[in-house]
């Protein structure tokens, strides 16, 4: 199967309008064209959450059949920063939130709910990046490991790097409390005054506040040096709470299903 380089030709996918170098691909899959049933209806890729372990399997199939030959490299996703080198011989199953790799058909997965999914590329597409950003990961420095390790392996400034952002929790539907305001403000790469930003006051919930993740990710990236930024801009179509019929969201629905980002080098 024959991939656009910036917009997934499949209805299982999500539009993705990411400038890709030649050689790479990229995808972000849906809820849509499985066979989980509910609550994991229905491209449920999710081995971990309860659902049927045969339609788990079934639908991996068909996300390998969207890869052109690349093999999906699935992790096991604990909310914190390890990143790990991915080649031919790696097994499912590694214990990191992010994972680089050079190797050709290769797919670096990362499997999402409302946690933020990251992809990243460097300008001649010598190497490939997946990170799983929650809130835990992106304070502790998920985006700052994986940048490090695409800029060692490419020998490249973060300017030469292309990031793209995946759905998340949007900014009108992540509650989050003083602990986490004051974790991001005291973290912060550049100014904790731009930090503070992509917090609002609840409006009914007192020292609960809404937090805009995609929000915060775009803040470190650019602290880091990125200018090539694609995909979630913080808009609600890119919210995983809101768009019920297209997105899996833990925090929606509590029982739920996984969508996957994935990237390689063909």
């Amino acid at each position: 199967m024959s991939h656009s380089p910036s917009v997934p030709s499949s209805p299982l996918l999500w539009p993705m309008h990411w400038a890709l170098p030649e050689g790479v691909s990229a995808l972000c899959t849906t809820r849509v064209g499985g066979v989980s049933q509910a609550p994991f209806a229905a491209l449920n890729l999710g081995d971990h959450v309860g659902d049927d372990p045969q339609a788990v399997a079934t639908n991996r199939a068909l996300l390998q059949a969207e890869l052109g030959g690349a093999r999906p490299l699935f992790l096991t996703q604990t909310h914190g920063v390890a990143v790990t080198a991915l080649n031919i011989t790696s097994p499912d199953g590694i214990a990191a939130d992010a994972c680089i790799s050079t190797t050709p058909r290769v797919a670096c997965t990362i499997m999402v709910a409302d946690c933020l999914p990251l992809l990243f590329t460097d300008d001649a597409g010598t190497v490939v990046a997946a990170a799983h950003a929650g809130w835990r990961g992106l304070a502790g420095g998920v985006v700052e490991n994986t940048m490090h390790a695409v800029c060692g392996a490419a020998c490249v400034s973060p300017a030469r790097v292309r990031v793209w952002l995946g759905p998340c929790i949007g900014p009108e539907a992540f509650e989050v409390g003083d602990d986490v305001r004051e974790v991001f403000i005291s973290t912060s790469p550049s100014n904790a005054s731009l930090a503070m930003r992509y917090f609002k006051p609840h409006p009914i919930h007192h020292n609960k506040w809404l937090a805009d993740l995609a929000g915060l990710a775009h803040l470190r990236l650019q602290a880091l040096g990125v200018t090539s930024l694609s995909g979630n801009d913080s808009r609600p179509a890119w919210c995983t709470v809101s768009q019920s019929s297209r997105l899996f969201s833990y925090r929606r629905d509590g029982v739920t299903g996984r969508f996957a980002v994935c990237i390689w080098r063909r």
